[in-house]
């Protein structure tokens, strides 16, 4: 037997026990992570917006008459009651002239009497005496005017608040129409502000009626005023601009710590009844759509996209795309990829939405 038959033979040989023996396949262990079940639950998120405080009275208080300013009753930031005297303009011109009116008036009078009498007795004609009622009437006229000119000179407040910076002193020569002072009633404030047109449709389509809704003021240190508002009015007009509409709530104000030109937060509890919340860790985005993974029956995951309705700290509230009975993994979602086979280890919701809040901690 030849060398080349020798070898043939040892490399069947080779091939043949190799055909008897069991081929060997390497599996990689399944992954031991973390699932829980999303929790349905009432859900309330507050919702913040910038606002601006507004005195439910802002005036001027302005000169009716020219003359010089004869003397201010009233300080800067006193609060002065409806009808009480503010300040009072030199009124010796005008007294003046209401005693020149009346003079004409009392003229007047006896011209019409007399003409009265001479009509009477057929001397002079109806129509004349009608001429110098007229003049009665125009010189009475005249009285009036002059008392209400008098009266401008006093000037008293309109209604109950607190002053504001005094414009002119004693002694200074006013025009007519110049400013004195603002007066701002305190007792109940208005607060405006701007939601975004997406927001103020969510209301809406929901059935919710936005007038009504109580809401709360966040001061500028960061404390929560104590009285609750209502939102009392809305807008006709969405701003072109900025995409919002302006709302208006009501706040008493019994203490006067509100003050006209502050600035502050509302506060509004949006709710969502009977909704589903998972963990925001549980999601992962793809070009900005969120997904999870869920787990099937047979422990194999699949991405599923959600839709989030809103959030909170730590926590989506899902609008669709889970329910309460699905298993979600909310441990290694980097480690895996969609069909992967995984041994699940379950967490109870409860202890994983508690989880949540001790590593916010």
């Amino acid at each position: 037997m030849n060398k080349k038959t020798i070898v043939a033979l040892s490399v069947v040989s080779i091939l043949l026990s190799g055909c008897g023996q069991e081929e060997e396949t390497f599996h990689e262990p399944s992954l031991a992570l973390a699932v829980t079940h999303p929790i349905k639950q009432d859900n309330t998120i507050v919702k913040e917006y910038v606002s601006q405080i507004r005195a439910i009275q802002h005036i001027e208080v302005r000169a009716m008459e020219k003359g010089y300013l004869q003397q201010t009753f009233v300080d800067e930031g006193q609060t002065v009651e409806q009808g009480q005297p503010m300040f009072k303009i030199t009124p010796t011109i005008y007294e003046a002239e209401l005693h020149k009116a009346q003079a004409e008036a009392n003229a007047a009078r006896v011209e019409w009497e007399n003409t009265q009498s001479l009509e009477s007795q057929d001397i002079v004609s109806s129509t004349e005496l009608a001429v110098e009622k007229a003049k009665y009437d125009k010189a009475l006229a005249e009285v009036e005017l002059a008392q209400t000119h008098l009266d401008f000179t006093d000037i008293r407040a309109p209604f109950t608040g607190k002053m504001d910076h005094l414009e002119a002193r004693t002694g200074s020569l006013l025009d007519e129409g110049e400013l004195l002072t603002t007066l701002s009633d305190l007792s109940e404030m208005w607060v405006y502000f701007n939601v975004p047109e997406s927001q103020y449709l969510d209301y809406v389509q929901h059935g919710r009626d936005i007038t009504e809704t109580p809401v709360h003021l966040k001061l500028a240190n960061g404390s929560v005023y104590s009285q609750t508002g209502r939102i009392d009015t809305v807008e006709a007009d969405f701003d072109n601009h900025t995409g919002t509409i302006e709302m208006r709530a009501s706040f008493a104000n019994p203490n006067s710590l509100l003050r006209h030109g502050q600035t502050g937060n509302i506060l509004m509890d949006v709710a969502y009844p009977d909704s589903i919340i998972i963990p925001q860790k549980a999601t992962f985005e793809i070009l900005d759509q969120t997904y999870v993974y869920v787990v099937d029956k047979d422990d194999v995951i699949h991405s599923r996209h959600i839709q989030v309705a809103a959030e909170l700290p730590n926590i989506f509230i899902v609008s669709s795309g889970l329910d309460e009975n699905d298993t979600v993994l909310i441990d290694g979602l980097r480690r895996v990829a969609n069909g992967d086979h995984i041994n699940p280890d379950p967490v109870p919701a409860a202890q994983a939405f508690a989880e949540l809040h001790l590593d916010a901690e």
